[in-house]
């Protein structure tokens, strides 16, 4: 059986208040292709199928068109667990209906330890799901005293454990933070104070675990302990990952083989740094210009209009740093000591680019003049001598 392991959709999402939904539309239509090319027979998304819990009705329409696409066009199973970032019981409306389609949604813990039992190229495959739950719903759920993410995680893996025929082929999906794993900035905390993590040793009994969660793909304690990653960058801290899907071939003895197929996105998330002339020079070589774009200049003189000049030959460039225009610990003193001559240095490449001409000496003594009496009339509001 053919299984393609994919999670962390976040349809809906925006960066830096720019809607990616289009971006998502384009990646998703690799995902079919990936569906074709390799005769997948289930798709399985861990969870975080929406960024919130009421998502806008584009991204409705937008998981609509695909699950169309995967059931009814090409009768491929589906079978997805809900995130911390949906809305489990709107997200499981009509789940029992849908069932027929060869739509599976397990997004509540009524039947935690009942499988969705899949069968292709003479393999069977029970496969569980754990859909995202903290330690509160569980122990409300169960009546059971639980109280962190670990202990909840392990009990609900018990219950599966206690009813699961070890002779058979089983597959489990859960939406949970493994211990060691590497995060990125645009995961969501599951809970205050680090307490969030869960071990992956109750897991190793699986023959694949389909994880989701965290952004970047990675395994964790075994190689079929596995996050597939989400589709798209969602954080300029994802910047150096590989996006995609994972392949999964189980066969009716329990080997299993694990192949990653990278997605391309329409445009890409990147860091450039340096200069800002070297950034602006560079936009005439670069292959990709329309990306989405952090620049972290490293000027250290004040800049006019830095994002106007960028966005002139970059136009997705999202976020800007300037770390160079950080000054050192103490540098505000020296500053006034030296009476204000950094303040006047500062004017005067302000002037230049205003003007596209330096200050002369008149300028200068003007200038300078006008700031030694601010500052010493900001002396004596403050009282000092």
């Amino acid at each position: 059986m053919r299984l393609l392991h994919t999670a962390d959709w976040h349809l809906g999402r925006l960066l830096h208040n720019l809607s990616l939904l289009e971006d998502q539309r384009a990646v998703l239509d690799q995902l079919l292709e990936v569906v074709d090319r390799e005769r997948i027979d289930a798709v399985l998304i861990a969870g975080d199928v929406y960024d919130r819990s009421v998502p806008p009705a584009a991204a409705v329409a937008l998981l609509d068109a695909v699950l169309h696409a995967l059931c009814e066009t090409r009768g491929v199973a589906v079978v997805m667990i809900s995130g911390n970032h949906d809305g489990a019981r709107r997200l499981g409306f009509g789940s029992r209906q849908l069932r027929q389609s060869g739509l599976h949604i397990l997004s509540t813990l009524d039947a935690i330890a009942d499988p969705v039992t899949l069968a292709a190229g003479g393999v069977e495959v029970d496969i569980y799901g754990i859909p995202y739950a903290d330690p509160e719903q569980v122990r409300s759920h169960f009546g059971v005293d639980v109280r962190d993410f670990d202990a909840a995680h392990r009990y609900l893996l018990e219950r599966i454990d206690a009813q699961r025929d070890p002779d058979r082929r089983a597959v489990l999906m859960s939406h949970c933070f493994v211990a060691g794993g590497s995060a990125s900035d645009s995961e969501r905390p599951l809970s205050l104070g680090g307490a969030e993590s869960v071990a992956w040793e109750p897991m190793r009994g699986f023959d694949y675990v389909a994880l989701g969660h965290l952004h970047g793909p990675q395994y964790r304690g075994e190689a079929h302990i596995r996050y597939s990653g989400s589709l798209l960058k969602y954080s300029f801290s994802e910047a150096p990952h590989t996006k995609g899907v994972t392949l999964v071939d189980v066969d009716a003895t329990g080997a299993v083989d694990i192949k990653p197929v990278a997605l391309a996105p329409v445009r890409d998330v990147r860091v450039l740094e340096g200069e800002l002339d070297d950034v602006i020079a560079g936009a005439a070589l670069d292959p990709a210009p329309d990306d989405y774009l952090l620049v972290r200049l490293t000027d250290r003189y004040a800049i006019l209009d830095p994002m106007g000049k960028l966005r002139a030959v970059y136009p997705n460039v999202l976020h800007l740093e300037k770390p160079g225009m950080l000054a050192p610990a103490g540098e505000a003193p020296r500053a006034r000591r030296h009476g204000g001559l950094d303040a006047l240095a500062l004017f005067g490449d302000f002037f230049q680019q205003v003007s596209g001409e330096a200050l002369d000496d008149d300028q200068k003594a003007a200038v300078e003049g006008l700031i030694g009496r601010l500052e010493r009339e900001e002396r004596d509001e403050e009282g000092v001598t």
